[in-house]
């Protein structure tokens, strides 16, 4: 027997990223000397105190089902870090608590999106978004950025983007892949553009502590009121806190609506996340690890620069050095234009696995995630140098 599947499940492909990490680890596990830059992860350890008080949430028997949104000492923490660091108010009422960010914009997608919606992605964009709104029948609206504007969408672009279908739009700030950060005087000109509309905005502030030479971050709906009203707020705890495994995310909304929406849907899928992880997480929010967190931010600082100046440094290849998150995106235009190409080849020949652009949207750009030790990034480098010259 042939199971038919169902036209939109056919329309779903597999994370490039994922894909690209599973095939180093298997080669790794064959033998092969595989240097693996695809993964979004940082390889630092949970901080100490977190561990502890998962441990204190087992030996305690906190072990049952919980709320579908989460217990309320870990909402109410999530509300006061998005008061204390972002200048948002929030209620606890406003949020929701899901198996990662990913599961967060699951539920947005799925709870907002009709048939032909559109919805405003800016490539490079994280691999999710187009895939999530084509799951659920939307258009995917694909404006192109480039390195002119740091790869970051401008006012006068959306303006000429926004149709009577426009839903939504998508920013992300840390970007994942190319670490661009929108600076508030752009938001604000985005908002501008945004009033007198309908349209929602979904901020993943993923990468928020990643934020190199200074810079300050800005949460798109601490913009304006009217900001504050229409955004959906995404973050969790994976990258800043480095509990990736744990499947920590969470969003925020003022619209009453729509958060019961996602409540009922979260209810009928996986119900409530881990409760040990719940219990953990609020430990990663409440400021407890914010040393540890700030210890890692300053490597990845030191990373990223010896990274960005490795790859200016190989004729062919350059990179624009991102304000923040863990990666860079390097243009390898003028060696190969087809990513996957490359990156296909890179792999076979030196051993070096990273992410080819057309999975972000981009062609002519490969993803290089400096989140590992510079032993590793140097050898990386060197072997990347040694194939592109080859070539």
């Amino acid at each position: 027997m042939q199971i038919k599947l169902s036209n939109r499940i056919t329309l779903l492909q597999e994370s490039i990223t994922i894909a690209i990490s599973t095939l180093a680890k298997r080669l790794k596990d064959e033998g092969k000397d595989v240097l693996n830059f695809g993964a979004g992860e940082p390889d630092f350890d949970t901080p100490k105190a977190i561990k502890e008080e998962a441990k204190k949430a087992l030996d305690t028997g906190f072990t049952k089902y919980t709320a579908v949104e989460g217990i309320a000492p870990l909402l109410q923490a999530i509300a006061d870090k998005l008061e204390r660091e972002n200048g948002l108010k929030y209620s606890p009422k406003d949020i929701i608590t899901s198996n990662g960010a990913k599961q967060s914009l699951f539920n947005l997608f799925a709870a907002i999106i009709d048939e032909g919606d559109e919805v405003i992605i800016p490539a490079p964009y994280w691999v999710t978004y187009p895939e999530l709104t084509r799951l659920n029948g939307g258009v995917v609206i694909e404006p192109k950025t480039d390195e002119s504007t740091g790869f970051k969408l401008t006012a006068d672009v959306l303006k000429t983007l926004i149709t009577p279908k426009t839903k939504m739009i998508v920013l992300t700030s840390p970007s994942n892949p190319t670490g661009s950060v929108y600076s508030k005087e752009e938001l604000t000109a985005i908002a501008e553009v945004l009033k007198g509309t309908n349209i929602i905005v979904a901020s993943d502030e993923m990468y928020e502590k990643l934020l190199y030479d200074g810079k300050k971050f800005t949460s798109a709906a601490a913009i304006s009121e009217d900001m504050y009203a229409r955004t959906v707020t995404i973050n969790g705890l994976s990258k800043s806190v480095a509990m990736t495994g744990w499947r920590f995310g969470y969003l925020a909304s003022t619209d009453k609506t729509l958060v019961k929406a996602m409540n009922n849907l979260q209810s009928q899928s996986t119900s409530n996340i881990n409760s040990i992880t719940q219990k953990a997480a609020i430990i990663g929010l409440n400021g407890s690890v914010d040393a540890e967190v700030e210890a890692m931010r300053v490597e990845f600082e030191k990373r990223r620069n010896i990274a960005a100046d490795g790859f200016n440094a190989i004729k062919g290849l350059s990179v624009l050095k991102p304000d923040g998150a863990f990666y860079l995106f390097v243009n390898c235009s003028a060696v190969e234009k087809d990513s996957m190409k490359f990156c296909k080849e890179l792999l076979e020949k030196e051993g070096v696995a990273v992410v080819p652009g057309s999975g972000f949207g981009v062609e002519g750009y490969f993803r290089f995630s400096f989140a590992t030790d510079t032993t590793t990034i140097q050898e990386g480098i060197e072997r990347i140098k040694r194939f592109v010259e080859n070539r």
